[in-house]
């Protein structure tokens, strides 16, 4: 025991025995504060990954819902509508941002509800514009190779014939 002892207080530096210059300031290690951030950094992703899955299963709760009030609507033979299942109000979720000068901010981003809805009939509203062109191109196109067709010298020469 008397060994360690010693070795162990032979082995402490006394503030006397050290010159003045020696004296290390107290800073953190560049190695920690770059762990810490690395840390930091992961938890944010981690939180937004989560968010985007907590996002994913509100779509699916309301897909679902919306499932089931189809059903429901189709099996009364729409006569009359019943309450939706389920009823929406603005929805948030949290969401870490990072700044120009790489300063986290822990925030909020709402959920888009009605995205689905509302980029499907402004698909329907291209596809019906994009088939109503199409319709008309066609009218025209057949209009223009009728007027081809026509040659009123053969259809005068024809009619001289059919009079004959």
């Amino acid at each position: 025991m008397k060994k360690i002892a010693q070795s162990y207080n032979s082995s402490i530096l006394r503030p006397s025995s050290l010159p003045q210059s020696a004296i290390i300031p107290l800073q953190p290690q560049t190695e920690k504060i770059m762990s810490g951030w690395e840390r930091l950094v992961a938890q944010a992703q981690t939180i937004n990954q989560m968010a985007a899955e907590l996002e994913a299963e509100i779509l699916e709760l309301k897909a679902i819902a919306s499932a089931i009030n189809s059903q429901r609507n189709y099996l009364q033979g729409h006569a009359k509508s019943r309450k939706s299942v389920c009823k929406y109000f603005t929805v948030s979720i949290p969401w870490v941002k990072q700044k120009s000068d790489d300063s986290l901010i822990l925030t909020t981003r709402k959920v888009d509800l009605f995205r689905a809805e509302r980029e499907a009939a402004s698909l329907a509203q291209k596809l019906r514009q994009q088939s109503k062109n199409r319709r008309l191109a066609a009218q025209q196109h057949r209009k223009s190779e009728e007027k081809t067709d026509f040659d009123p010298k053969a259809t005068f020469l024809g009619s001289l014939i059919n009079k004959s």
